[in-house]
Formats: structure tokens, sequence, C-alpha cells
């Protein structure tokens, strides 16, 4: 009897006001999709409760707390005390998504990195990897995390992996930097659309076994959906798009990064 294919939501914000009026449907039609393993990622104090909360309800997903780079300058100043007591219930498999972002610059760049070194600290002391996000950011963030590597190690999470890299968007060079540090890289609705070469590029030669994929859903809504609100069914698009660049059969990929998803969350 051949196993049903299944598929994973390593990066998810279910908890958007976008999905309020119909957050139970979406839900449904994940599961209907083979979407049986949902991450729901924490941005700042609130989101992060509140991926906590759908964790708690739901037995398919789990959370990730964090204060993500745009959020930093809102943050209370007991915020790290905050999410620490977040990071230790048994349903957070994560601190995330920290890091940078030069692209907007809603905080100055030397508060985004004092939050991202600290949480990272953080992620060493509870034993946790991490989701990163870094957008136009590339260069400081390989600085910070190799610095952390050879700094105690201090994000070494409970499988022995550091992490993620959240919708992998660099090239070729960056991914082999990424990879070297032992992180996964996940692909989000992005990695569909024609003109997103490098992505495709770096999806095709990179190791099966680091590979994760996401839909950072509402956002980033993959062909030929593209402009549209995002939801975790959604997830399979991508999974599709990645067995087809590497020529290889649905279930297969889909297996890997199952496994991949269940090791560096430790789930």
């Amino acid at each position: 009897m051949q196993r049903e294919t299944r598929f994973v939501d390593t990066h998810m914000h279910l908890q958007s006001a976008r999905f309020d009026p119909d957050r139970a449907a979406v839900l449904e039609r994940a599961t209907a999709a083979g979407v049986t393993c949902m991450i729901e990622i924490g941005y700042d104090l609130p989101s992060s409760q509140a991926a906590l909360a759908l964790a708690t309800r739901y037995a398919s997903i789990y959370a990730v707390v964090g204060i993500q780079p745009n959020y930093v300058h809102q943050a209370p100043a007991d915020w790290l005390a905050e999410v620490r007591a977040l990071a230790q219930h048994p349903r957070v498999v994560a601190i995330g998504e920290i890091g940078l972002d030069y692209y907007w610059n809603h905080a100055p760049h030397a508060e985004q990195e004092a939050f991202f070194l600290a949480q990272l600290a953080l992620a060493q002391e509870l034993q946790l990897p991490v989701v990163i996000h870094s957008r136009d950011a590339h260069e400081d963030t390989l600085r910070i995390l190799r610095a952390a590597a050879h700094d105690r190690n201090v994000y070494a999470g409970q499988a022995g992996v550091p992490g993620v890299l959240h919708s992998f968007s660099g090239n070729w060079d960056y991914a082999c930097a990424c990879l070297d540090l032992g992180f996964l890289l996940s692909f989000s609705g992005s990695v569909t659309f024609a003109k997103a070469h490098d992505v495709h590029d770096v999806a095709r030669r990179m190791p099966l076994d680091r590979i994760l994929t996401e839909t950072d859903s509402p956002y980033l809504s993959p062909h030929p959906h593209r402009g549209q609100r995002n939801e975790p069914a959604r997830v399979r698009l991508v999974a599709e798009r990645l067995a087809s660049l590497r020529d290889m059969p649905l279930p297969e990929l889909a297996a890997a990064v199952w496994a991949n998803a269940h090791t560096v969350f430790g789930i």
C-alpha cells in the first residue's frame, strides 16, 4: 500500500488578521492538500503569544517565538524575558524569526544586531534552533552567524542543527556560506516565479537533506496565485516546483522535506 504524500509548511503567519474571516477553513484546506505539519512563526511578542495559542489548540501546528528585526523598535524593555518564558513551552520548537532587515530599515542596524545577538544566545541557552530573516543584509547576517559559530557555537539547536534561512532568496555563493554553517534553506512561493533564476539554481544544486518548504502565508503566494493571499495548502505548489527543478518524484522530495523539518525542529 502506497504511503500518502505528506507536506510541511515550515513558516506561516496564520494569526494574521487576514485569516480572521476563515482561519478554520484555511486549516481544513491545508489538511485536504496533505499539509499535516505546520510551523507558526512569531515576529513580535503579541504574534509569538498568538503562535503558541495556535500550537496548543491544533496538534498539527508548532510555534516559533521571537522578535523580527522590523519590530525591535516596538519591543518593551522586558522583551527578552518574555521571549524566554514563551520559548520554554513544549510546543515551541525554535527562536525566530530573528535577523536583519536592511530593506525596510524600521530600526537602526546596530539595534537590529543587538536583538539578533541576544536571541542567538537565548537559542543556545535553551538548545533551540533559530529561524533567520535576512533581507538585503546577507553580508552582515553571515558575519554575525560566523562569529556566533566561532564563539561557543551559540546557535546549536536540539538536534545539533543551527536552524533555517527562511524564504531563501540568495545566489549559490550565499547558499554555500549558509550551508557551510550547518543551516537548512527554506523555499517559499518565490521558487515558482519564472524569473527567480538564482533561487532555481540553488534549489537544483543544494543537498536534499538541507531543503525545507514554506509559504510565509499570507505573503508570497506561489504561481499561479501570485499576488493573492497565500495559505498553507499552497506549500504543495512549492514542493512540486522543487521536485520539478531537481527532476525527482514529488513523493521523494516531500519525504525528504518531512524528515528535514522533523530533524531541525526536533519534532
